[in-house]
């Protein structure tokens, strides 16, 4: 019996019609971020292991592909068993993201971009994650960032660009949550987490909207926050918005403020958008230094993007304080929600032709076609012409005609629409 052939598992294949609904979306994704002036750069799918394992990428360092040395002998692999160390086998890695390779481009190339950098990144990432649903091994990443501007401005360019992306797309109606690493060091300190424990407990309250207040509240207490009440606090910030520093007298002792009028004066700078306070926001890559915002839409109980400050990660490459924000739309999220638009794109059509006719009439005939802007192909005619035109219709062709040994030209060609 023939094994039934897949990809890897949490890997995928793309027919052409998924192919040209994801090729769509990115084109468009890639036409705002130019809008906006950004410049598209590539980086190697690869990085060096050690700077993969930096304490830079939070838990998905932890999920990371090694690659392993060549030449490794017996007894490397004896050393490594003895230590436990595996990645001592590995000298490169698949990225986990495209920040760090960002940053690592940035100290590679600063002399030749300029003082604030603008750049987009579309591309695939691998993590060695679980497979399930909407949980891929391998997936693509649109992110924008902005290095070397350390105001606001570069939040409110990254806000403004992924909006206008995801409305270019057809996905009105999202919403900005913002929040400030600040503010969730300002809550921390209300519990008494040490300093040592605070990335854990961030990675923990993350997961609030999975676990609900009870069971955020249940693994705190395994890292010392066993205060009554935690998980009636959690509630009350889930609940918390702008009014929550009408008074700044009576603003809770956790916020801080210097963190909040800056919140305050995003919001107020982007009036047409729809922009929600979030303390609980927290972004789990521990990178993040500053503002942290994600993109919601009410149809979705998903975010369609996030990102955040990340002011110290370049300096760990060039040595330097350099000031960095970026922003990443989650992609494989959104782009199965679309369907291909027909605007800008040219018709499909297909020639369907009986045996006899010469090639060479096929190829004049294409070239006439090609030349007025159409796209076409070549069916050969068969018995089940009607699973032929189901075939094409499904591959996105929007019309057929028939080609045989007296078709002349281009203009006496009949086309049929095909069914939508």
């Amino acid at each position: 019996m023939a094994q039934t052939v897949t990809p890897p598992r949490g890997m995928r294949d793309f027919l052409p019609a998924e192919k040209a609904r994801r090729e769509h979306a990115l084109s468009v994704i890639r036409g705002v971020y130019a809008a906006h002036g950004f410049d598209e750069i590539e980086t190697p799918v690869m990085e060096d292991s050690s700077r993969l394992h930096a304490g830079l990428g939070g838990d998905n360092e932890k999920l990371a592909f090694a690659v392993m040395k060549r030449g490794i002998t017996p007894d490397d692999l004896a050393a490594a068993a003895e230590s436990g160390d595996a990645l001592s086998l590995a000298d490169l890695g698949l990225r986990y993201d495209l920040t760090v390779p960002l940053a690592r481009f940035y100290a590679t190339h600063r002399a030749a971009l300029p003082p604030v950098f603008r750049a987009i990144q579309i591309a695939p990432v691998w993590r060695a994650e679980r497979p399930q649903k909407g949980r891929y091994r391998q997936f693509v990443q649109c992110d924008i960032d902005i290095i070397g501007e350390a105001g606001p401005l570069a939040e409110l360019e990254l806000l403004t660009a992924t909006v206008a992306a995801l409305e270019a797309l057809g996905l009105d109606g999202c919403r900005i949550r913002l929040n400030d690493r600040r503010i969730l060091a300002g809550i921390l300190g209300s519990w008494g987490v040490p300093d040592d424990l605070r990335e854990r407990a961030l990675i923990t309250i993350d997961k609030l909207d999975k676990i609900g207040p009870d069971g955020v509240a249940a693994e705190l207490a395994t890292l010392g926050v066993d205060r009554p009440g935690v998980a009636d606090e959690l509630r009350e910030l889930a609940a918390a918005d702008w009014s929550i520093a009408a008074d700044e007298a009576a603003a809770p002792g956790w916020l801080d403020h210097d963190a909040f009028r800056d919140l305050v004066a995003l919001r107020d700078a982007v009036p047409g958008a729809a922009v929600d306070f979030d303390p609980t926001l927290v972004r789990g890559m521990g990178y993040y230094t500053g503002t942290i915002f994600e993109i919601a839409h009410p149809d979705f109980g998903y975010s369609l993007g996030g990102g955040g400050r990340y002011d110290h990660m370049v300096g760990r490459f060039l040595g330097q304080e350099v000031p960095a924000c970026g922003f990443s739309i989650g992609f494989e999220r959104i782009v199965d929600l679309l369907a291909v638009r027909d605007e800008g794109r040219p018709r499909a059509v297909v020639l369907v032709h009986d045996r006899d006719v010469a090639p060479g009439e096929l190829l004049a005939l294409k070239h006439e076609l090609v030349a007025s802007g159409m796209r076409v192909r070549f069916e050969k005619r068969t018995k089940n012409l009607r699973g032929l035109l189901e075939r094409v219709t499904a591959d996105g062709f929007d019309a057929w005609a028939p080609v045989t040994a007296e078709t002349t030209d281009a203009a006496s060609l009949e086309f049929r629409d095909l069914a939508a």
